[in-house]
């Protein structure tokens, strides 16, 4: 009697990761480690932070990173102005701006994405008044709105990220509101219309699929556009207010102290540009896995 050893089955899920790893190319697999690496750093941030981000000690304050003469013990990126560890300050700052960036960007996702598709399917006056809130959004600059709502509100993160979310919606809603309009008019739209489908049928299994791909597109731009507008606004001290740690705070703080310590802004800038970095990139992989064209050929 022969016996006959069973093959272990691999989970569709590790399947699917291990296809979509196969057909990155070489920059986009570093941006996906790199983008993972920051996440794990940002999750993690209260478990590996050798310091509290708040902590001052004006007897070590403004050393240099390790390597340098008068470095100390355990600060390893330096420390700030006011003494504080600045490798703890990233980590925490990497994590409220992350959190800030992504939450800013669903938040214009979901609005300018549901407007955009009541436009695009229901048309006229629905239609026009979505859009004539799109040209008003679009003719005054946002950081006249920005400055604005901080200056009636004032700058607690839920003023931030009803500032973020409200950036860039308007984006989403033209790309919308044009695929749908250009689908609409496609023979399998005029199918499911005839079988008597409804628009909600309609708007869930026929139009959003096919407009997926410009939607990740865009929401990679807005994340990366909502971490250099968070940076921008904490720069000029109208962001999360000290001593909370931002990306942008940690670089607009230490701009006056760049000729005698250039550390303090050197690491949240390098920060920034890796998150920016791996975004971008990232929303390109994603765009070519989700479009189900490019996928059809």
């Amino acid at each position: 009697m022969v016996s006959i050893t069973p093959t272990p089955r691999t989970s569709p899920l590790l399947q699917a990761l291990r296809g979509h790893w196969a057909a990155a190319n070489g920059i986009q697999r570093v941006a996906i480690v790199l983008g993972l690496s920051l996440i794990a750093l940002a999750a993690l941030a209260p478990l590996i932070a050798p310091f509290d981000p708040v902590d001052q000690s004006l007897i070590s304050r403004l050393r240099p990173p390790i390597g340098f003469a008068r470095y100390k013990s355990g600060f390893y990126l330096g420390t700030d102005e006011l003494g504080r560890d600045v490798l703890s300050r990233c980590l925490y700052g990497l994590r409220l701006t992350l959190s800030l960036a992504l939450a800013g960007a669903c938040i214009g996702l979901l609005t300018g994405a549901s407007l955009g598709l009541t436009a695009g399917i229901r048309r006229g006056w629905v239609e026009n008044l979505v859009m004539a809130a799109v040209d008003i959004q679009i003719a005054v600059p946002f950081t006249l709105i920005a400055l604005l709502i901080l200056a009636i509100f004032g700058s607690s993160l839920q003023v931030m990220v009803l500032v973020l979310g409200v950036y860039g919606w308007e984006q989403y809603a033209r790309i919308v509101r044009a695929e749908v309009r250009k689908i609409a008019e496609m023979p399998f739209i005029e199918a499911a219309r005839a079988a008597g489908a409804s628009r909600g049928h309609i708007a869930r299994n026929h139009i959003l699929p096919n407009i997926v791909s410009p939607l990740v597109v865009q929401f990679t731009l807005s994340v990366s556009n909502i971490v250099i507008l968070e940076s921008t606004l904490s720069f000029l001290g109208l962001g999360v207010q000290p001593p909370t740690a931002t990306l942008g705070s940690m670089v607009g703080v230490g701009r006056d102290y760049m000729p005698t310590a250039p550390w303090i802004v050197i690491a949240p800038a390098a920060m920034i540009l890796l998150v920016t970095f791996a975004v971008q990139i990232l929303g390109d992989w994603m765009r070519d896995r989700a479009d189900v064209r490019l996928r059809e050929r």
